[in-house]
């Protein structure tokens, strides 16, 4: 039996896009729910495990990337829903977040 999981993409608006701090941020809320949670630049994959700061790091993203996530376990919309805002927020860093974010 395999387990479904909840799929959700946006636009990476930051100025930085994926840099130290947002790899921080998005694992930190990662690490707080039950849920396994991963990441990829491409719908297609390859995912990596969004609890992990370093792997994150790795795909060095530019803004205007489309950053995917999916999340499967307990909780898993709700992280998922929490992980698309923080990204939609620009990571909670200075300036407006331009619209292109969202669910897709």
């Amino acid at each position: 039996m395999s387990q479904e999981h909840v799929v959700a993409s946006a636009i990476l608006t930051n100025e930085s896009g994926m840099h130290a701090r947002p790899s921080v941020k998005l694992t930190q809320l990662a690490k707080s729910f039950p849920a396994a949670i991963e990441v990829a630049t491409d719908e297609a994959g390859p995912w990596v495990d969004a609890k992990s700061p370093v792997k994150l790091m790795r795909f060095r993203a530019p803004q205007g990337t489309r950053l995917w996530m999916r999340a499967s376990g307990e909780g898993a919309q709700q992280a998922l829903d929490e992980m698309m805002s923080l990204v939609s927020r620009n990571f909670d860093e200075a300036g407006p977040a331009p619209d292109g974010g969202g669910h897709g």
